[in-house]
């Protein structure tokens, strides 16, 4: 009986605990990397890597890049990327 009681007042609180520490110690997950708003990303480097993405041009990005670990880089996701206007696309020849 003195088991029965010790189980219930002692590992029941104990597994409450550790759920709620679990479920707190969990981290966010990052949804998307790329803003495809914006063709010029950001690429910081430190303890916390990130890129942001909210840049119009390379000079304003390295602007904000000057002086610090960072690196500017193309938008691979920039949502009106088109082709250069003298692509040509070229027939296959069979």
């Amino acid at each position: 009986m003195r088991k029965a009681l010790w189980a219930r007042t002692v590992r029941i609180p104990a597994l409450v605990i550790l759920t709620v520490a679990t479920v707190l110690a969990a981290t966010p997950a990052h949804a998307q990397t790329y803003d495809p708003a914006y063709p010029v990303c950001l690429h910081k480097y430190g303890p916390a890597t990130y890129y942001e993405c909210r840049y119009t041009s390379l000079p304003q990005c390295n602007a904000s890049a000057w002086g610090r670990a960072a690196q500017c880089v193309i938008n691979p996701y920039f949502a009106s990327a088109q082709a250069p206007p003298d692509y040509r696309r070229h027939r296959r020849v069979y």
